[in-house]
């Protein structure tokens, strides 16, 4: 049984461990940034006075591999090996001194380190040129608003993708630059194949892999090591750390979780696992984890631990006897970033997708506003997870401590927040925060397109340094939005999409195609949608994802309950996920793969709107449905929502100046203020009546961002009747009131 209630308290653990710990990410993640799972169990080991350090062998292998040295033990492996290889190797083996001459340099380049290099690089003199480069052709366009340093950092990742394609061809097949044997590990529902590679010799990239390992172990001396396993990429990296530890150091005890156990390991029976580690967790580590170097420790009976598997007998046992509850969110401490090379990691520029771009170009700090997702409905998403299901937010003043302290260790103040779907309240306030301690940060985060991002939302959100959302539109079909229970319409998206569009914050769509029973008219009028989507500029990047039916999720565990199959794989006693399923009623989903990613590739460079969606496909696809002006209509029409009374009424801008002035009005003489307002881009004049005049600038300070409590509408149209200047509704249709909010007042 996985799951089950716990009603005590977590603070009973006691801990006193006196084992250092080694926390490793194993090969192969991110190039430009740490995976964040070690930072986090380190900043919480950190509240417990528990020692530990941390390791991502990744970016230390790719370092490694990727010298003068590296390059040059391999092209002399290679010539002694005397292997056989297409052009396109023997080519790069030919210009090994070419390589070898200038992969220093650049990889400081990438590193930020050397960035004068980026004139060579562009002039194609520089660096030598393999298949990668054929690319180009067709990406020259691409690179006309970009500027030098990217279109360098592009093709040095051209430079470096030659490399990749060598060695994986004739050093070591498993290789790949953010992932390692991750065939090996995608839905292996067998061990088999994993194991035999295990036993295989080392390689040029395992051996350099086991050589950095050990150097950490005589560095720090650990007597437990934990290894976190994200993805199927990670998987052989983390079994060969296992393997040589056991081979070398039997003393050391090895754990083992990650998102790839959490998701892929929850009906495990397969024992030759546990040759390569001692135990796995499951969800969340730190209480598991505690309750593990308590029984290491001696002061608690293995049936006490809570969601670990382990080898008893020879059999595999799960055991979740432990009583206490998980870490709340907020005692998990701040990640903490230290033993990490932050300045070592390669901004690289794979694709010309925006979105993409940022998950791979620069150093960004990874954090958490609140644990699981607060919608928890999809049907293809996991919400039978804890890690979905179990949503727990922290405070905004919380979040913003975090924020600065992480600041603190790295210097570093780009940050992504990672969460599935993040709460749009607690976006408001940690926006507010972040604006109130006068912090300089950018930050960009994953969402649901809820209608409760309105205008002034979005502009709060790019005041506190938010440059990007990515939010899933998946099918573009009402009908299928409401059947995966998505809690939105087309409609919506491209009202919210267009919200932070107009406050410059670039907006990423996450795209499916293949949800059960969608037909072939569904699949065309989807694209229509994305094509008007991207004409009317309220999306500027985009990926299409084919839907995969996963164990945990709705789709999954009542797969005749969305009208589709389960046919496969046979579960084998390893990873259990990934399912194979039959869909009777809906198109055949494979033809389409090429069609929506040229036509998606088109849209983002803003060619192709013209073009009829038949010419995107090789075969005839029926006329689309959708209205041409839909998604222009649709961000056309204006919210019909009135402002929550107890909404914060907020002024960003500076105070103004006033100053009183007489105005002829017939034979009259009228008394009237004028108010000067100066913004960074230039200053504007308000008219009001003396009296409208003294509230305002009596109001604007308590409506700027500060240590006071926000005030609320609820609060200001009291303030506003109770002075006796009439009806605040009135006022709100004034000139005054109008100009405020022209020029940025805000009601959030």
């Amino acid at each position: 049984m996985l799951f089950q209630d716990e009603p005590e308290p977590y603070p009973q653990i006691r801990i006193a461990v006196d084992q250092t710990l080694l926390l490793i990410t194993p090969p192969f993640t991110q190039l430009n940034t740490p995976y964040p799972a070690t930072a986090y169990l380190k900043g919480f080991l950190h509240t417990k006075h528990i020692t530990s350090y941390q390791a991502d062998l990744g970016i230390e292998v790719i370092l490694a591999l990727f010298s003068a040295k590296g390059l040059a033990a391999m092209f002399a492996q290679l010539e002694a090996a005397d292997a056989e290889l297409s052009d396109n190797s023997y080519r790069i083996c030919r210009l090994q001194a070419d390589y070898v001459g200038t992969i220093d340099p650049v990889i400081r380049f990438l590193q930020n380190k050397n960035p004068t290099l980026a004139h060579s690089i562009c002039d194609r003199t520089y660096l030598p040129e393999a298949s990668r480069f054929a690319q180009l052709e067709e990406l020259d366009w691409a690179f006309g608003t970009m500027g030098i340093h990217d279109k360098a950092r592009h093709l040095a990742t051209l430079y470096l993708e030659d490399l990749s394609d060598l060695i994986q061809e004739a050093v070591d097949p498993h290789f790949g630059f953010s992932r390692y044997a991750e065939r090996l590990g995608r839905s292996a529902t067998h061990f088999d194949e994993l194991h035999e590679a295990l036993q295989a010799p080392d390689t040029p990239v395992s051996t350099i892999l086991i050589e950095l390992l050990e150097q950490k172990i005589q560095q720090w001396q650990p007597g437990v090591v934990c290894l976190t396993v994200p993805f199927p990429g990670n998987l052989y990296g983390a079994l060969t750390c296992g393997k040589y530890l056991k081979q070398h150091h039997p003393d050391i005890r090895i754990i083992m979780g990650g998102g790839y156990a959490n998701t892929e390991l929850r009906s495990l029976t397969e024992p030759r696992v546990f040759d390569y580690v001692d135990f796995i967790c499951l969800d969340d580590g730190e209480a598991p984890l505690l309750t593990l170097l308590e029984h290491l420790d001696g002061r608690r009976e293995i049936s006490q631990l809570k969601r670990v598997y382990a080898r008893t007998n020879g059999l595999v046992t799960y055991y979740n006897g432990a009583r206490e509850k998980d870490v709340p969110q907020r005692e998990t401490g701040t990640p903490n970033y230290r033993d990490l090379p932050l300045n070592d990691y390669l901004s690289v520029i794979e694709v010309v997708n925006p979105m993409h771009r940022l998950w791979s170009d620069g150093r960004w700090n990874k954090l958490t506003l609140a644990h699981g997702c607060y919608w928890g409905k999809c049907s293809f998403c996991d919400v039978t997870l804890d890690y979905i299901k179990r949503y727990e937010p922290v405070t905004a003043a919380l979040l913003a401590d975090r924020i600065e302290e992480i600041i603190d260790q790295t210097g570093q103040t780009g940050f992504h927040f990672v969460d599935e779907a993040a709460p749009p309240a607690l976006m408001r306030d940690l926006a507010l925060e972040i604006v109130r301690r006068k912090l300089t940060v950018t930050w960009w985060t994953n969402i649901r397109f809820e209608s409760s991002f309105t205008p002034d939302l979005c502009t709060l959100l790019k005041a506190s340094g938010c440059i990007a959302v990515s939010g899933g539109l998946e099918v573009a079909s009402d009908r299928l939005l409401e059947r995966m229970k998505k809690g939105v319409t087309v409609a919506q998206v491209a009202r919210v999409a267009d919200a932070f569009t107009q406050a410059g914050i670039m907006v990423h769509a996450y795209l499916m195609y293949g949800f059960p029973t969608q037909t072939m008219q569904e699949t065309v009028d989807s694209l229509e949608m994305v094509r008007q989507l991207f004409k009317n500029g309220v999306v500027q990047s985009g990926f299409w994802h084919r839907f995969a039916m996963t164990a945990h999720s709705p789709v999954g565990v009542d797969p005749a309950g969305f009208d589709v199959m389960r046919i496969g794989p046979d579960f084998g006693g390893f990873a259990d996920n990934d399912l194979e399923h039959a869909d009777p009623s809906g198109a055949n989903h494979d033809l389409f793969a090429d069609g929506l990613r040229k036509s998606l590739f088109n849209y983002m460079h803003d060619v192709g709107f013209e073009l009829p969606l038949q010419d995107w496909f090789t075969f005839p696809v029926p006329v689309t449905s959708i209205p041409p002006r839909y998604i222009e209509k649709a961000i056309s029409q204006p919210s019909d929502k009135e402002p929550r009374p107890n909404a914060f009424v907020i002024w960003p801008g500076n105070l103004p100046s006033m100053e009183v002035f007489e105005l002829q009005q017939g034979r009259k003489v009228v008394e009237m203020a004028e108010l000067e307002f100066y913004s960074r881009q230039g200053q504007w004049l308000l008219e009001a009546t003396v009296p409208v005049g003294d509230w305002i600038m009596n109001r604007l300070p308590t409506l700027i961002i500060g240590p006071h409590e926000p005030c609320s509408l609820a609060q200001l149209k009291a303030d506003y009747e109770l002075s006796g200047l009439g009806n605040f509704s009135s006022f709100m249709q004034s000139p005054a009131w109008i100009q405020l909010r022209q020029n940025g007042l805000l009601i959030v």
